[in-house]
């Protein structure tokens, strides 16, 4: 598995015979790229980026200086046995990041497409981060969580293991994510408490005035209908229904750990 001809590699890089660089990528001085590596065409390494084995990287990534991929879990129940960390196309990560392959054999921590994913933090082992997702600088994401495509985690959230981030959800500066967060919805608090609709976030991504408006009746009868959970569920898809309030209805009762509430509230 050679490099290519057209990659750049800085004379102080250390690349394994038994890695793959291709065409057009430029890796920075004191880079160090482990065997059982894969890196795609076009894709750039700053200086001191450190790839670790088992990492597949897609096409036209940008790895800042500092940032080390495809980690060995934090994780007592590890092994060292074969584990992956798969990371997409068109992905910005920028400096002293570090992102875990999975911890069971064969398992997988996976990163999707054109992701922005600012500095000083950590994505742990098996998590599922989707597409065009936006993790600001000093965000921790802990183990087996998945984070839906277009989502935006603001600085210093902390998410706890196993839980889930709805498409299009915005979660507000230094919450702690424990339990589901449904998708579309805006979310604060110390403990991630329900704000109302994600509207800068829903207009950006081209939905339509009754889109929102459909939404919004959702989440009113969702948090403050008085309604039980399942009641609530059913009348949103007795009412107007469109691909993202079933969407939304699916991702609730789909939940594991529970969606949070709004303080004081119950659903």
């Amino acid at each position: 598995m050679p490099i290519d001809r057209s990659a750049a590699v800085a004379p102080t890089a250390r690349i394994h015979p038994d890695s793959s660089v291709g065409p057009g990528v430029v890796i920075g001085e004191f880079c160090v790229v482990e065997q059982d590596v894969e890196i795609g065409a076009f894709c750039r390494l700053e200086p001191y980026v450190y790839v670790k084995r088992w990492t597949k990287l897609g096409e036209h990534n940008e790895i800042s200086a500092g940032t080390v991929l495809g980690t060995d879990p934090l994780d007592k129940a590890f092994t060292g046995q074969r584990s992956y960390l798969r990371i997409g196309n068109r992905n910005k990560i920028r400096e002293h990041y570090t992102i875990s392959r999975g911890t069971q054999p064969e398992s997988v921590t996976e990163i999707g497409d054109d992701n922005y994913i600012m500095t000083s933090g950590h994505i742990a082992h098996n998590c599922r981060i989707g597409n065009q997702c936006v993790i600001a600088s000093c965000a921790l994401v802990a183990g087996y969580v998945e984070v839906e495509s277009q989502a935006f985690i603001s600085g210093g959230v902390v998410i706890h293991q196993y839980s889930k981030i709805g498409r299009l959800a915005m979660i507000g500066g230094n919450t702690r994510v424990n339990s589901d967060a449904p998708p579309y919805f805006l979310y604060s608090g110390f403990d991630i408490e329900p704000m109302g609709l994600n509207l800068v976030g829903l207009r950006r991504a081209g939905f339509t005035a009754a889109e929102v408006s459909g939404l919004k009746k959702a989440y009113q009868t969702l948090y403050r209908s008085g309604l039980k959970l399942e009641e609530a569920l059913s009348r949103i898809e007795a009412g107007p229904a469109n691909e993202h309030t079933r969407h939304l209805v699916e991702f609730v009762r789909a939940s594991k750990r529970g969606i949070c509430r709004e303080r004081g509230r119950r659903v």
